[in-house]
Parts: structure tokens; C-alpha cells; sequence
């Protein structure tokens, strides 16, 4: 066999092997921009969704604010009937000393006589209801 016949046959084999490979990574290709496009397209959906998600954080950034402004409003609100509360106690627990101490001198006989002390404590009250009147 003359050696240019050979080398053309040995051209013909790896030109035949260079197609063959080409139509594989052809193939290859296509299967890439496919897969690029659905890649693409879920890029895109997770800009979308991400920019949702940054909405709704804005949303429950802003609900949360409120929230807490009208939690620390009752609260505010609650310490002030507290002490507002506790004020009427302390006067209701005042009020009940000099009501028992009234009732207390009324019970214990006076110098002189059953009904001078209880007579005398209540002179007291009406004195300190009128101070109260005056005064108010």
C-alpha cells in the first residue's frame, strides 16, 4: 500500500474521530444553554422571592414598632393607675385609722361622762371635713 494512501486513510480516521467527537460535545452544548435557561429562570424567581421576603420584613419591621408604641403606651397607662390605686389605698387605709380611732374613743367611758369623748371625736371629724371642703 502506497504512504499516501495510508496517510490519507489515517487523516479520514481522525477527521471521522473529530466529527464524531464534535456531534458529542454538539450534544454537550445544547444540554449547557438548556440547564442555562432553567438556571436563569431560577435566578430570576429568587430575585422575586427575595424581594417579597424583604417586603414582608419590612411589614412585620413596622408592625413590631407599632406594637411595642402601644404596649409601652398601656404600660404607662397601667403604672399610672398603680400608683393612682395605690394612692386611694393609702388614703382609704388613712380614713380607717381615724374612723377606728373614733369608734375607739367613743367606746371608752370619758372623764366626765359617757358622751363627752364621743362628742369630742366627732367634733374632730366635722372640723377636718370642713378643712377638706375648704381646701378642695
Amino acid at each position: 500500500m502506497p504512504l499516501g494512501l495510508m496517510i490519507e486513510i489515517a487523516v479520514a480516521a481522525l477527521l471521522a474521530t473529530t466529527i464524531g467527537y464534535c456531534i458529542v460535545l454538539n450534544g454537550r452544548i445544547k444540554n449547557l444553554q438548556a440547564d442555562r435557561a432553567a438556571l436563569q429562570q431560577m435566578i430570576a424567581d429568587l430575585v422575586q422571592a427575595t424581594t417579597m421576603a424583604n417586603g414582608a420584613i419590612k411589614g412585620l419591621r413596622e408592625t413590631a414598632v407599632e406594637a411595642d408604641e402601644k404596649l409601652n403606651t398601656r404600660l404607662n397607662e397601667a403604672e399610672r393607675f398603680a400608683i393612682e390605686l395605690a394612692n386611694h389605698v393609702n388614703a382609704g387605709q388613712a380614713v380607717m385609722d381615724r374612723i377606728a380611732k373614733i369608734t375607739q374613743a367613743a367606746r371608752v367611758p370619758g372623764d366626765g361622762g359617757d358622751g363627752s369623748r364621743a362628742g369630742s371625736a366627732l367634733k374632730t371629724l366635722k372640723d377636718h371635713q370642713k378643712r377638706r371642703e375648704h381646701a378642695a
